[in-house]
């Protein structure tokens, strides 16, 4: 996790791809005279704090204003302290669901790129987080954010999420670099979406996009989330989208976007760790997508046929549907579903974890599990498919966690370790999920029947 992390750094990201050399800024392969007019910065998301940070170092004086919208209450945010800079202002928003602090700190940015003339670069730092963080609704907030939760619950793709949101929104699908307009305007973007698709990552505030409000309206109907509103919202989300059936704003803008890191970054520097530690170790995926409880049975099938001593990394990021009223994440509840299906598998582990800290609206980032997890649920009474239908994994770990280790009071059975959830803490940094496949040496398998048996990294 701790490779992972370093590997998803924003501050490093940014500072691959930004220099100032001499009078010119470059960005990757983009360039800017800084004698030709101002710099403005905007920096939004969950790593807003982190990627602002080597851009005011690396412009110094050059720097003529800057926004930071950070998630409220994210202590890495509310820790941001540039009083000897005046023209860096701090502002919060709500994540996941908008709220009217999101809604000033869009006005604010607005404010300040109506500012930019021609000759003025706009410099933009996107990462997870901005769809909420960053928003200008067509509809009432209220509207919007009961919107907003349907669509958590529904088990939509965050593709499917983000185009309602883009057709709804001003800022999102282009709307932000329309507001920058006529000055030029470069995104550098932390992905945490799979893929990288521009239009997807903070729901494209500077990517243009040709869609009709007809596809949006598309969305919510395959999700029937007519059903979950009050007639009323959904009858102003409805004729909303019903007068927007034309292509996206037409503007010409001067500028480009950038991904200068993804959850394939992160993989890469987990591999190299991973090898370090002495597994024989591979990247399976970055394109992990599915629904989270059978993503984890599946990875549960894969451990079942793993030599000892592997490693397999899969990035990506799964979805829940909501049955239940219980609580967790996505992460949760894919570890669930896994220590139900490794139950006495020995010397297996399976982790998953979301690298911005945050896994679903709880106090973890996921959870590590093993072929002992259900077994000592077991001993304290818990069933995982009982929590599961609830969709309440925050609740079983937590359980396990409260009683890890106590073997003087359950007996010989209980196995001894760390208690399952992963709690990390706001991260600064969001690329996605990771998931880890790990096999240990164990005294009782016999290695010639494994050698034998097992079909997966031969």
């Amino acid at each position: 996790m701790q490779a992972a992390l370093s590997g998803a750094d924003p501050v490093r990201a940014v500072e691959g791809y930004l220099r100032k050399d001499g009078r010119t800024l470059f960005a990757g392969e983009l360039k800017y005279d800084l004698d030709q007019g101002r710099v403005y910065v905007l920096s939004v998301g969950k790593a807003a704090v982190a990627m602002v940070q080597p851009v005011i170092k690396i412009l110094g004086d050059e720097l003529h204003s800057a926004l930071v919208i950070c998630k409220k209450g994210s202590t890495a945010c509310g820790g941001l302290s540039y009083s000897d800079l005046h023209n860096v202002t701090v502002m919060e928003g709500n994540h996941p669901v908008s709220g009217a602090e999101s809604i000033s700190a869009t006005k604010a940015a607005s404010n300040m790129l109506v500012q930019a003339g021609a000759d003025d670069l706009v410099l933009c730092l996107i990462s997870g987080g901005t769809s909420a963080l960053l928003t200008q609704p067509v509809v009432p907030l209220s509207d919007w954010q009961q919107l907003t939760k349907a669509l958590l619950a529904s088990g939509c793709t965050i593709s499917e999420f983000n185009l309602v949101r883009r057709r709804l929104d001003k800022v999102k699908g282009g709307g932000l670099a329309h507001m920058a307009v006529p000055a030029r305007c470069i995104s550098l973007i932390l992905s945490d979406v799979v893929g990288n698709p521009l239009q997807d990552i903070g729901s494209g505030p500077t990517t243009f996009v040709d869609e009709t409000g007809g596809e949006a309206l598309a969305v919510l109907e395959r999700y029937r989330i007519a059903k979950d509103l009050p007639s009323d919202v959904w009858q102003n989300v409805e004729q909303s989208l019903q007068r927007m059936t034309d292509s996206p704003r037409p503007v010409h803008w001067r500028g480009g976007n950038i991904v200068v890191s993804d959850v394939r970054q992160a993989a890469i520097t987990v591999l190299t760790k991973a090898m370090q530690l002495g597994f024989i170790a591979q990247v399976l995926t970055a394109f992990l997508e599915g629904e989270a409880r059978e993503v984890g049975r599946v990875a549960a099938s894969i451990a079942k046929d793993m030599l000892p001593g592997r490693c397999l990394i899969l990035g990506g990021e799964t979805t829940v549907t909501l049955h239940g009223d219980g609580l967790g994440g996505r992460n949760q509840e894919l570890a669930l579903a896994a220590a139900e299906s490794i139950d006495g598998l020995p010397a297996t582990v399976i982790a998953s974890f979301a690298t911005d800290g945050e896994d679903g609206p709880t106090t973890a980032a996921g959870a590590v599990v093993s072929g002992e997890t259900a077994g000592n649920g077991r001993l304290l009474g818990l069933d995982p498919a009982i929590f599961l239908d609830r969709n309440d994994s925050f609740h079983y770990f937590q359980a396990l966690d409260e009683l890890t280790p106590q073997p003087e009071v359950l007996g010989q059975e209980w196995h001894v370790g760390r208690g399952p959830l992963l709690k990390t803490g706001p991260t600064g940094t969001n690329v996605n999920d990771l998931l880890f496949i790990l096999t240990y040496p164990h005294p009782s398998q016999d290695s010639a029947s494994s050698q034998n048996n097992s079909l997966f990294l031969q």
